[in-house]
């Protein structure tokens, strides 16, 4: 088995031979407001891209995102660099990022992710990096039940890490330093991981994000029409889902280019519907407004909630293609 033969024997006991899986459901981390020092936690980047689970099996390799989107066409720099490894199966978890500087952008990140086959010109403008994170199954076998730090040494020894695959890497213990670190460059926060935890599907209190900005998924509603010199729309209309039901959460009227507005009008205007899908209230705007079928997620920073429970300062960041809007409920430290 080669790597997984240098295990310690306790850890090989919790390998099990398993054929090669179609599908890993993804472990998700709930959000936690406290940074923490703790020796058996970890400290992750917290990147700001496309989560996507890449599955090897023999040369054939398929890029799937959270929620099992193929998007091995749309990153296929990423696919080659995959299948030019030499285990013959592997299925590993990380995220898709594009750069503007030294911070990763998923604004950039939006202009590969609308396409299925990106030409070479593209390719080289807007480069992209698979950060890989985690492994679940290799070799024959599910490594899902060693603990993270086992996993991460797997995963270190068995991939070989150059461009465009990278290795996620971490810290121990210093949880408080390091996101005040991960705030003061830029970066979007840090993903805090109990060591010895098992991976486990779904969302889970063994990783916690901490944020150093206010951001998430919205489902996007509705929106206005444009004033002025100012095309496609005005401002979408976006929510979150409460009990079956969708809590209006605030207009967001900037982050868009000239580009964005018109492609983005094209998209709504194909999924109008004459019933608004917000729960009722007197804070919906009704004036100007045109209702869409709520099938768009976006991805919306903004500076803090209001007490009644609407945005602050929202700005539009793009779309989202990996979480299903049904899946979209307000974050709250958990």
């Amino acid at each position: 088995m080669g790597t997984l033969d240098d295990l310690p024997a306790e850890a090989r006991r919790r390998l099990r031979p398993a054929p090669m899986p179609a599908w890993v459901e993804p472990m998700l981390a709930t959000l936690h407001d406290e940074p923490f020092d703790d020796p058996d936690w970890i400290f992750e980047r917290k990147l700001d891209g496309e989560r996507v689970l890449a599955f090897k099996d023999g040369s054939r390799v398929r890029l799937l995102t959270r929620n099992r989107k193929d998007v091995t066409t749309t990153y296929p720099e990423i696919a080659a660099a995959l299948s030019e490894q030499g285990l013959a199966d592997l299925v590993v978890d990380g995220e898709v990022v594009a750069f503007e500087g030294h911070r990763t952008s998923f604004a950039r990140l939006q202009q590969r992710m609308q396409l299925q086959a990106p030409t070479e010109a593209l390719r080289a403008r807007v480069a992209v990096f698979y950060y890989v994170f985690d492994v679940m199954y290799l070799l024959g076998h599910d490594v899902t039940g060693l603990p993270l730090r086992l996993r991460k040494r797997v995963l270190r020894d068995a991939v070989r890490f150059a461009q465009p695959l990278r290795f996620s890497t971490h810290r121990n213990r210093t949880g408080r330093a390091y996101l005040q670190e991960a705030c003061a460059r830029g970066w979007e926060g840090l993903i805090a991981k109990d060591a010895h935890a098992a991976y486990g599907g779904g969302r889970s209190r063994r990783w916690l994000k901490l944020k150093c900005v206010h951001e998430q998924e919205f489902v996007i509603g509705g929106f206005t029409d444009p004033e002025g010199s100012r095309s496609g729309f005005g401002a979408l209309l976006v929510g979150y889902h409460d009990g079956g039901e969708l809590v209006y959460a605030g207009k967001v009227g900037t982050g868009y280019d000239h580009a964005t507005l018109r492609s983005l009008r094209e998209r709504m205007d194909r999924l109008l519907t004459d019933r608004a899908p917000f729960t009722e209230g007197r804070d919906i705007p009704r004036r100007k407004v045109h209702w869409i079928r709520p099938e768009l997620v976006a991805q919306i920073g903004f500076t803090e909630w209001t007490g009644d429970g609407k945005l602050r300062h929202p700005r539009f960041l793009g779309l989202r293609r990996d979480k299903d809007p049904s899946e979209v409920v307000r974050e709250r430290p958990g």
